[in-house]
């Protein structure tokens, strides 16, 4: 029996670079090697190979694995071949396998040759002359032929017994067992599938495990639409996601996955080239789904009909997920426009239509916000207060500390704006404690008024300021202290991104003065920003502060709205950071306690998009720089 510990010692006398050195060219960096990727076709080397940590990984294609994957992915070995190669060179002993174990194998490799037997049936039935009626409704989805050949249709025709007749070499014992017949008491077996056109359920080899077939006799009022294979020895409707073979290599390449709600989206989907798409199978999105689709692209696309039935599959599929949560993996909800399918919008609006529709997905939170605002009436003090009840009993759910901080707050926020709709905001209650902000954003024939600087000076503000951001000087860094010169210098910018930078943890106590200049009645104008700063005992930053970062929007004869746009695009980087410092960091630690293959891929996925932020940030500040 290969038990896990027996594993590991293998993996341990396996030496990674040697192994994948012998089909692939390697060069030492460090502690580690580097190549161009053996699995996807790329010029500069994203595929490293790690002899201490024992995996290889590509961040181009996101390929990962160990010794045993190597053999598997790479060499096309199963994983007992890759096992018995691999020991022998380690010189070690494969322990004899369980017998139970191995009869469960057996029976498993018997079933895969049932159906695979059943698949070719279903092929040749839909080219007979008993499958006109399937052909005909295909015509009418309007797939080509390498459509219909890709994902294997065929047809079931409509007698109890036709199965048992045709795959009569094997015992019926092993067609109920496959879910291809049903057993009833006192009564002979049938067929399960019966007048549908067919399609198989594949597993993650591209073996088939399953059928789906859609009924094509309108007569059969009692029949549903759809009918899926039951749980068998070979498929786990709940840990199987529809064309995941297929999706996971197109994921790789287009960095999304797309969930649809059946499997003849899926097809749809395909045919106007949108690959990277899968579809549970008659069943809400399970955690073990989830946590499938996060090994694949850290931001799922769930895709659901625009109707009453697609909002309540989305609000499942948020409150499945919101424990799972974790950084850097959440879920973006699509609902598509009320009445259309993703085969219905394609038709008529065509494939680029779909993809607009994808890019405007919504983020978890958002979805969770509107589904349970538009749940009910809120008419009353007590309708409202059952809002934010329901709100926070999800914001409970989420395991995360740091992710139900944040959702908590932000669900709140957005609470109180809803609630108390005619009270001033939090930003316009100066001068009556009611909130840390005022905007200094009336405005006179599109001028910012002017109003003598008010500024709050108090030990007690001070304190404010210090527990919310850190004491004068911590967290101070280029990139900071660019921003602050860039809204001194661009003062009006201010009031647009101060809830943003309010929300953002860890920044310097100079952004916490400019900050809370709004709430006091003072004018938006450099001098008056300058004075503030100097009066709480913080200069303005130097340009030696930001040498390094020569942003565009700090050169003297900058235009106004290149220079605004460019310091939007600096402050958003600045908001960015510490939430993928907080991930990474997460991530670190994750791996460190449970080392798995896994945590593994998480912590190099965040260290890439960490190396990916800091080169962003070069190249904006020396492209704007050359620009302006």
């Amino acid at each position: 029996m290969l038990t896990p510990q027996w594993l590991d010692q293998l993996r341990t006398r396996t030496t990674l670079s040697a192994l994948i050195g012998r089909s692939t060219r390697l060069t030492k960096a460090g502690r580690e090697f580097k190549a161009c990727c053996p699995f996807h076709n790329e010029k500069s080397p994203s595929f490293t190979v790690n002899d201490e940590k024992g995996f290889y990984h590509c961040f181009g294609c996101g390929a990962h694995g160990d010794a045993i994957r190597w053999m598997t992915d790479h060499q096309g070995l199963s994983f007992m071949d890759a096992v018995k190669e691999l020991a022998a060179e380690a010189g070690m002993d494969v322990p004899a396998p369980d017998p139970r174990s191995a009869k469960a194998v057996e029976k498993r490799d018997t079933l895969h040759d049932v159906m695979a037997a059943a698949q070719g049936w279903f092929v040749q039935n839909l080219s007979a002359p008993g499958g006109e009626a399937a052909r005909a409704y295909l015509a009418t989805r309007g797939f080509d032929a390498h459509t219909l050949q890709r994902f294997g249709f065929g047809f079931a025709p409509d007698g109890r017994q036709a199965m048992k007749e045709a795959l009569g070499k094997f015992p019926e014992a092993m067609l109920i067992e496959a879910g291809l017949r049903i057993e009833v008491e006192n009564r002979d077996p049938y067929d399960r599938f019966r007048g549908r056109l067919m399609l198989p359920i594949e597993d993650a080899r591209g073996r088939v495990i399953a059928f789906g077939g859609r009924i094509l006799t309108k007569e059969k009022t009692d029949a549903p639409k759809y009918l899926n294979s039951p749980d068998t020895p070979l498929f786990d409707k709940g840990r199987t996601l529809y064309n995941l073979h297929r999706a996971a290599p197109a994921a790789r390449q287009s960095g999304r996955m797309v969930v649809v709600e059946g499997y003849m989206d899926v097809v749809a989907m395909a045919a106007a080239g949108i690959g990277e798409c899968v579809a549970p199978l008659g069943t809400a999105l399970t955690e073990q789904q989830i946590e499938m689709l996060w090994r694949h692209v850290e931001m799922p696309i769930l895709c659901f009909d625009g109707d009453s039935a697609g909002q309540r599959a989305a609000m499942r599929a948020v409150t499945r997920a919101l424990p799972l949560l974790r950084p850097a993996h959440s879920l973006r909800i699509v609902r598509l426009p009320e009445g259309l399918d993703p085969d219905d919008l394609i038709k008529q609006r065509g494939a680029r239509a779909m993809e607009e529709v994808l890019g405007a997905a919504k983020s978890l939170i958002e979805v969770l916000w509107e589904v349970e605002r538009d749940a009910q009436p809120l008419h009353t003090p007590e309708d409202k207060a059952g809002l934010k009840a329901r709100l926070m009993a999800h914001v409970d759910a989420i395991q995360n500390s740091d992710i139900a901080s944040l959702y908590r707050r932000e669900l709140q926020d957005r609470y109180s704006e809803f609630a108390f709709p005619k009270r001033e905001s939090r930003w316009q209650q100066a001068g009556r404690g009611g909130g840390p902000f005022r905007p200094n954003q009336q405005r006179g024939e599109g001028k910012w008024n002017k109003r003598p600087a008010i500024i709050p000076s108090s030990p007690e503000s001070i304190d404010r300021l210090n527990s919310r951001y850190g004491k004068d000087g911590s967290g101070r860094d280029s990139l900071s202290a660019a921003v602050i010169a860039g809204l001194i210098r661009w003062p009006h910018l201010l009031q647009r991104h101060a809830e943003a930078l309010a929300k953002t943890p860890d920044l310097e106590i100079r952004f916490g003065i400019l900050l809370d200049s709004l709430n006091a009645s003072v004018s938006l104008e450099s001098s008056a920003l300058t004075t503030i700063l100097q009066n709480r005992g913080a200069e303005p930053p130097s340009p030696a502060e930001y040498s390094g970062l020569r942003f565009g929007f700090l050169e003297e004869n900058g235009s106004p709205e290149k220079s605004e746009e460019e310091l939007t695009q600096a402050i958003q980087l600045l908001i960015e950071r510490p939430v993928l410092e907080a991930a990474l960091k997460a991530a670190t630690e994750r791996h460190e306690r449970e080392f798995t293959e896994e945590s593994f891929a998480d912590q190099q996925r965040l260290r890439e998009r960490k190396l990916e932020f800091d080169s962003r940030l070069r190249q904006m500040a020396t492209r704007q720089a050359a620009s302006s």
